[in-house]
């Protein structure tokens, strides 16, 4: 009798307990659905808004263009991303990829002498990467690059700045998007560190050090200074270059450091030789930019 009693008394506290979880884990996705519609309901009103500036926008020059092309393009990518949202985090993405997107809209009325429009909400990273304060060009392996604050013939590409694996970018008009194939794979290549240095290095009111670059400090990205090979250091057979340089043709070879076959050529360059001779800028095995 006791013992029926005593399962009685258990089988009604599972029970109670049982609806409770339930009622709780109810509350909790009624909380966490309502949590989920705020936010894609804040998204939704950015991606329109984007999409209302692409669709009536038209550029008449090249910056102008290349920026509105920009625009619609971080349009499209936010509509899908905005549909495929089943957390908050997925819908604040979408949200930032729009903003994105006006900041391109935002160039682009600059680029055509328009008023730009009201300020816009910061996107992630904008505050660490700063902005181009001075107008810049550098010559890297004879091919000249430029930053400005503003579009020309020669700076026609414009980023809003952020973080692009794992570093800064800043905000600024560009001769070429060359973190697009970082932003793309999510991997800066070899010659990132040096042109880094040679566009920024003591600009005001750029959030970037050499240092930051090389230790690959920031989100994603890989560490430039774990590409070396077996032997050495930063300049003979380290960063670059070693036995073991995986990176390819640009990487260097056989012994091949940052300035001997690797970063920069010579005989233990690999089969394309190093980074300016046949490696990523070009020469006679054929680079990057030397098509």
């Amino acid at each position: 009798m006791e013992f029926l009693l005593i399962a009685a008394v258990i089988a009604v506290a599972v029970a109670v307990i049982s609806r409770s979880q339930n009622k709780g884990q109810t509350q909790l996705q009624a909380h966490q659905n309502r949590h989920l519609e705020d936010y894609r309901a804040e998204a939704t009103r950015w991606v329109e808004r984007l999409g209302g500036q692409v669709f009536n926008i038209d550029g008449i020059d090249d910056a102008s263009k290349q920026a509105m092309a920009d625009a619609s393009e971080r349009y499209t990518a936010a509509v899908t991303e905005l549909e495929r949202a089943t957390t908050p985090v997925q819908a604040q993405l979408a949200k930032d990829t729009a903003l994105e997107g006006l900041y391109y809209v935002r160039a682009a009325r600059e680029a055509m002498g328009l008023d730009p429009g009201p300020e816009l909400p910061a996107t992630p990273g904008q505050d660490r990467a700063g902005k181009v304060t001075e107008d810049r060009t550098v010559e890297v392996d004879g091919r000249t690059m430029s930053a400005a604050t503003g579009p020309s013939d020669q700076t026609p590409h414009y980023y809003p700045g952020g973080v692009v694996a794992g570093r800064p970018v800043p905000s600024g008009w560009y001769s070429e998007p060359w973190w697009a194939s970082a932003l793309a794979s999510g991997m800066w290549m070899m010659s990132s560190m040096m042109m880094f240095n040679m566009m920024f290095a003591g600009m005001s009111g750029v959030g970037y050090s050499g240092e930051d670059f090389a230790s690959g400090i920031g989100e994603g990205g890989a560490d430039v200074g774990d590409m070396g090979g077996d032997d050495g250091g930063f300049f003979d057979g380290g960063l670059f270059g070693g036995d073991g340089g995986d990176a390819g043709g640009d990487a260097g070879g056989d012994g091949g450091g940052f300035f001997d076959g690797g970063l920069f050529g010579g005989d233990g360059g690999g089969d394309g030789g190093g980074f300016f001779d046949g490696g990523l800028f070009g020469g006679d095995g054929g680079g990057l930019f030397d098509f």
